[in-house]
């Protein structure tokens, strides 16, 4: 085959070197990019009298490549959208929520800080607020959970906020002032803010801004000194290490004095042993090691003058070491202590104690002891999951320790990470999309014809002479030839018409998919958590309780692992009916796990009083359903508005002549409903287990034992008998999925009979406890989505 050579911008060259076979040659040219010779030359064989085909066959190629990648732009598209609407759609946002609506809140890269509340015997054994089991009507918080303050509950008193942090506390008798940092969303600076609590930090009011520049404030250090209050904020922006003095405490504050011309950040001041001591790090300098970085200044008043330590800097090492302050020094059994920040992993991933050995004018020495503090284990559902930098610790007149500290769910730059994370997957599906229509043959070449080396059409006569003369643009043109040679070399590899070539497209375009769902769950789905709803902007607690018994224990398994990293849950009790139980740690749990052992394998178990819960809210939910934390935590949300209800996500209307137990979709087509399955549940379990074992319910117990059946459709009467009003509440989960289906250890295989049985307590409790039939609500739109 000869080699054809491009003269000038003449097209004749190619045709003559076809000869009179230009018509087959000319086929093959129109259906690929590249006819490869053995020499690998990048050729087309176009002849003068196919000239007027030209048209025709460029739009054909370029037609059906386009629809191809049009085409798979749509269904990959489609995918994102579904995968995006089942992981993300919520069906609705509860009453109560604030925080929300309100201009604050909005994700920062710096992260979601909040402050959480923490209770001990001593500084090294605080516990968090929710195990000292407080609780308040007021809130609704049956117990108080952490956190206690949020970007939410501030900006809702009034002034927005993205995040707080950096929390110190100031005692004032039994009254207890919170200063922190928070983020204000339009001048995108740390403010100063302050909020009081009467209390013990269950509660706060949020009072405002104490301190307010036009440079970025933060680590407000609060102390006295001859009956005068101070603050040293970090205004390491502004260069230097000011001292601030309260006018009217605690919102009226006023600049005394410059205390070091330093951009020091996160200082701190503690008289020890006769002399007052300086804690702080300055990253400004060459060669400094930021966030390892720690220097200490000694005077004889907090007011100055400030002599800086001979040792100084006393840390210049690895930013994971707990050299920058991560809170207040203090004295605990005669030893001071300090606490620093760990930025190993990510910027303030943890608070590491330090006990100073030795601290003089020209010696210093600290040694690590351990904090007491349990990492939290539920990811980022937990407020604090990724990271925790401050502590600030105080001990009351009553002697107890309290404890404030700040903490975030993700990691310092998640926006930015998973963005770039979701492009990359986004970029990639597309690239997999392109392989695909290279192996079907939708797609000829990789890079445009007319960047390849002999390129046969039609271009300037200048255009050639400088293309001859620059050696780079001809090198580029030789890479170019190459690359579109690539298709041909991967379709004669893969023979998409047999049984391996099909597989290698059914992987790709799975692949293809999960890239799709990936990028869209990076770029569209949020940080991933599954929070809690607050309520009035407090947060509380639930124990979930369920029944099962042997032959579900992967059932049981699975249960656990899941719902044990809801945000809420404190505490889960397994009521083991039937069989061999197993041991709690057998059980992947970040939760405490509780297995109550039955003596008799009865329903009515579900519903015995147990002294040892903890919560008022008890969620009900059997080993086999699963759905989301997110369908959980919005349940509990609502369950708090209402505790004197039954609240779940399973309806069930009861009507009719005779009463007819029927499925959900009978209350759907109604419209309404009146019963609440307690397989999927919250109550309040005093409330519950009262009635329940009551006096009243006997005889319904003695049915359910008979039956084997019917313990939650007792509940609903029992309830329903006990009050006039609503008693019941449903709310619609994303989605549900029963396990058991999947297991063969179902409990009703036979719905009909299932069904009958439940028909027949219907008569009979009706009997019993009164008719339930004359009761009907309507779902909620807003809540269930059927009139939006």
């Amino acid at each position: 085959m000869g080699v054809v050579v491009v003269s000038g911008g003449s097209t004749g060259g190619p045709a003559a070197a076809a000869g009179g076979g230009g018509g087959g040659n000319g086929g093959s040219a129109a259906g690929s990019c590249c006819d490869v010779s053995l020499k690998c030359w990048c050729k087309w064989r176009w002849g003068d009298h196919q000239q007027h085909l030209l048209p025709h066959r460029v739009f054909s190629v370029f037609s059906s490549g386009f629809l191809f990648l049009l085409g798979c732009l749509i269904v990959y598209g489609l995918i994102g959208v579904i995968y995006g609407w089942l992981l993300f759609n919520k069906p609705y946002v509860p009453n109560g929520v604030v925080g929300l609506n309100s201009f604050g809140c909005l994700e920062d890269g710096e992260g979601s800080w909040s402050v959480g509340v923490f209770y001990g015997d001593s500084p090294f054994s605080l516990k968090p607020i929710e195990a000292a089991n407080l609780w308040k009507n007021e809130s609704k918080a049956w117990p108080v959970a952490n956190p206690v303050v949020t970007c939410a509950s501030v900006s809702d008193a009034g002034f927005p906020s993205n995040f707080v942090a950096d929390p110190f506390l100031y005692v004032q008798g039994d009254t207890l002032f919170l200063f922190y940092e928070t983020k204000n969303p339009l001048t995108m600076q740390g403010d100063i803010g302050v909020a009081k609590s009467t209390d013990k930090g269950a509660t706060w009011q949020q009072l405002g801004i104490a301190l307010d520049e036009d440079w970025h404030l933060s680590f407000p250090y609060v102390f006295d000194y001859h009956g005068q209050v101070y603050m040293i904020p970090e205004s390491s922006m502004k260069g230097e290490l000011r001292l601030y003095r309260a006018l009217e405490f605690p919102l009226q504050w006023t600049l005394e004095k410059i205390l070091i011309k330093k951009p020091l950040v996160d200082s701190t001041i503690i008289n020890y042993e006769g002399r007052y001591w300086l804690f702080g790090s300055d990253h400004s300098g060459f060669g400094t090691k930021k966030n390892g970085q720690l220097e200490i200044w000694h005077s004889s008043s907090p007011l100055g003058p400030w002599k800086p330590h001979k040792k100084n800097p006393i840390y210049n090492i690895d930013k994971s070491m707990g050299a920058r302050n991560g809170g207040r020094p203090f004295v605990y059994n005669g030893n001071l202590y300090r606490f620093g920040q760990d930025c190993g992993e990510t910027y303030g991933r943890r608070v590491r104690a330090f006990k100073v050995e030795i601290l003089s004018k020209d010696a210093y020495k600290e040694v690590e002891v351990p904090l007491g503090f349990e990492e939290p284990t539920k990811g980022r559902n937990a407020w604090n999951g990724a990271r925790h930098h401050h502590l600030d610790v105080q001990q009351l007149s009553s002697g107890e320790w309290i404890g404030v500290m700040d903490g975030d769910r993700v990691p310092s730059g998640d926006p930015s990470h998973r963005f770039m994370v979701g492009c990359a997957s986004l970029g990639a599906a597309a690239a997999v999309i392109i392989v695909l229509g290279l192996l079907l043959g939708a797609v000829k070449c990789l890079i445009p014809l007319n960047w390849c080396a002999h390129y046969s059409g039609k271009r300037s006569d200048a255009l050639l002479v400088w293309e001859r003369s620059n050696l780079f643009s001809s090198r580029v043109r030789r890479f170019c030839s190459r690359v579109n040679r690539v298709p041909f070399s991967i379709r004669g590899k893969v023979k998409y018409n047999t049984w391996a070539g099909r597989l290698v497209l059914a992987v790709l375009f799975l692949v293809g998919a999960a890239l799709m769902c990936t990028g869209v769950k990076n770029v569209y789905g949020g940080n991933g958590a599954e929070e809690a709803y607050p309520l009035n902007g407090y947060y509380s607690q639930f124990t979930l309780l369920t029944m099962t018994y042997d032959a579900r224990l992967w059932n049981l398994k699975m249960y656990v692992k899941h719902y044990s990293r809801c945000s809420s849950v404190k505490e889960i009790v397994v009521v083991w009916n039937k069989g061999i139980p197993p041991k709690a740690s057998d059980l992947d749990s970040a939760v405490p796990v509780r297995i109550r052992v039955e003596k008799e394998n009865s329903l009515n178990n579900r519903f015995k009083k147990d002294e040892m819960i903890k919560t008022r809210g008890v969620l009900e939910l059997d080993d086999d359903i699963m759905m989301t934390c997110d369908d959980v935590e919005r349940g509990f949300n609502v369950w708090r508005q209402h505790p004197d209800r039954i609240v779940g996500f399973y309806p069930r209307l009861i009507s009719g002549n005779p009463l007819k137990y029927r499925a959900e979709k009978y209350a759907r087509s109604r419209k309404g409903y009146n019963m609440i399955l307690t397989g999927a549940a919250f109550v309040d379990g005093t409330i519950a287990f009262g009635r329940y074992w009551g006096e009243q319910a006997k005889a319904g117990r003695e049915l359910v034992d008979r039956y084997f059946n019917c313990e939650d459709v007792l509940l609903n009467y029992l309830y329903a008998n006990a009050s006039s009003t609503k008693t019941v509440e449903y709310v619609r989960p994303a989605w549900a999925i029963d396990t058991s289906k999947f297991s063969g250890a179902a409990i009703s295989k036979n719905t009909q009979v299932h069904y009958g049985i439940r028909s027949r307590c219907l008569m009979r409790f009706t009997q019993m406890y009164g008719s339930l039939s004359d009761r009907k609500w309507e779902f909620d739109g807003r809540k269930d989505g059927w009139d939006l």
